[in-house]
């Protein structure tokens, strides 16, 4: 019995956990992974180009703004794949925080790529910037996601599944079995 209390227990802290992260509007992300974001964009920019950082806005060559918005940092995308970490029971704490980093440092490379990559693009005045933009915001990072929480499943050895493995445990110990 005192398995199966720590295990509701377990559940109940995870899920808190996961709710007040999103709450205000994901704050926790933006405010850890804005300048983890900037700060490398502009550097790696200032190698090939003259470059100003004001706040989060890159000017290059004195004449050409560049500003990375809530959406650029991509919040929502690091929030995604805490909701898979926490959402997944029978994770040690240490697992946990090794899984959390990885997916985490990989995003923050990917997207640091993209960026620099579609600034470049932009820069050099190439036509297909708004095609690359959307190319990259709908599918590409959707899929890059997709692959870090795989990737993950396979490296840490996951067995359980997101979500589901809690509603099973849930309904096998509630009044609704039958």
């Amino acid at each position: 019995m005192h398995k199966v209390h720590k295990s509701f227990s377990d559940i109940f802290i995870r899920y808190f956990i996961l709710v007040l992260a999103a709450v205000p509007n994901f704050f926790i992300f933006y405010l850890v992974f804005t300048p983890l974001t900037i700060y490398p964009v502009y550097f790696i920019m200032s190698l090939f180009f003259n470059t100003i950082l004001i706040g989060n806005v890159i000017i290059i060559n004195n004449e050409i703004p560049i500003e990375l918005i809530k959406a650029c940092i991509a919040g929502s995308a690091y929030y995604l794949l805490f909701i898979l970490n926490l959402s997944t029971p029978k994770i040690n704490i240490e697992k946990r925080i090794k899984m959390l980093l990885l997916a985490f440092f990989s995003l923050l490379a990917f997207n640091i790529f993209r960026i620099v990559l579609l600034s470049t693009i932009f820069l050099e005045g190439f036509p297909i910037f708004v095609l690359a933009h959307q190319f990259f915001w709908y599918f590409i990072s959707t899929i890059f996601v997709i692959l870090i929480w795989f990737s993950e499943v396979k490296i840490f050895k996951i067995k359980e599944t997101p979500f589901y493995s809690d509603f099973k445990f849930l309904h096998k110990h509630s009044f609704l079995k039958g």
